[in-house]
């Protein structure tokens, strides 16, 4: 383990689930490879919203038939709209 510590670090985990606002700078998931940037997310091993708004998940095969999920953040003005 790291450092020594017997039990695995905890701070790696998706932090915000679908359909939860968010706030600009906020963020989703921690040190997991498993899910990519997609839509107002930025970020490489942190993701991290770039507006406001609604949290939704995508999921896309790659050309090498491969299954990604996308973090998405929808802005607040869209969602209101609706």
């Amino acid at each position: 383990m790291i450092g020594g510590f017997s039990t695995p670090k905890k701070d790696k985990a998706l932090k915000s689930s679908g359909g939860k606002l968010v706030k600009t700078g906020e963020i989703l998931v921690r040190g997991i490879d498993t899910y990519k940037a997609g839509v107002n997310v930025r970020g490489l091993g942190t993701l991290f919203a770039s507006c406001a708004g609604k949290v939704y998940f995508t999921r896309k095969k790659t050309s090498h038939g491969k299954l990604r999920t996308f973090v998405n953040v929808a802005p607040l003005a869209k969602t209101a709209k609706k």
